[in-house]
């Protein structure tokens, strides 16, 4: 998830009329990090570099009849350039994108994990920048 000069704000996607974090798949080849950079680009027209990794997410979730096992690894980009752009997301997944101020994330994602993660990333802001 990622982000901002000054790292006030944080990117979300709208995403079947959810608030989430941006995250995608690793393409071959890719380190978990270059993978984060391609899809926060992707999904939110915004360049940046990573400041920080964020922990990791594991759970299970099934999808035809099949269970899957899924790690999204969480890392705190500073975004260096760009604007919000959903027009670059190859899935053509999400409706909106906005920045939202840090104190809002939180309570602004719809997913309990993510909400976990926000509250991560606004720690390290105010603790570690």
């Amino acid at each position: 998830g990622m982000e901002r000069n000054g790292m006030e704000w944080n990117g979300m996607e709208w995403n079947q009329r959810e608030w989430c974090l941006p995250k995608g798949h690793i393409e071959h080849g890719e380190t978990t990090v270059e993978a984060a950079q391609r899809e926060i680009g992707e999904e939110t027209g915004i360049t940046g570099y990573p400041v920080a990794s964020l922990g990791t997410i594991a759970y299970w979730f099934t999808s035809n009849g099949t269970r899957i096992h899924k790690t999204v690894h969480h890392y705190l980009f500073a975004a260096t350039g760009g604007e919000l752009s959903i027009d670059n997301d190859p899935d053509h997944e999400a409706i909106d994108v906005a920045w939202v101020p840090l104190e809002e994330l939180p309570t602004r994602l719809s997913f309990a994990n993510e909400q976990h993660i926000a509250r991560s990333a606004r720690e390290y802001i105010t603790t570690q920048l």
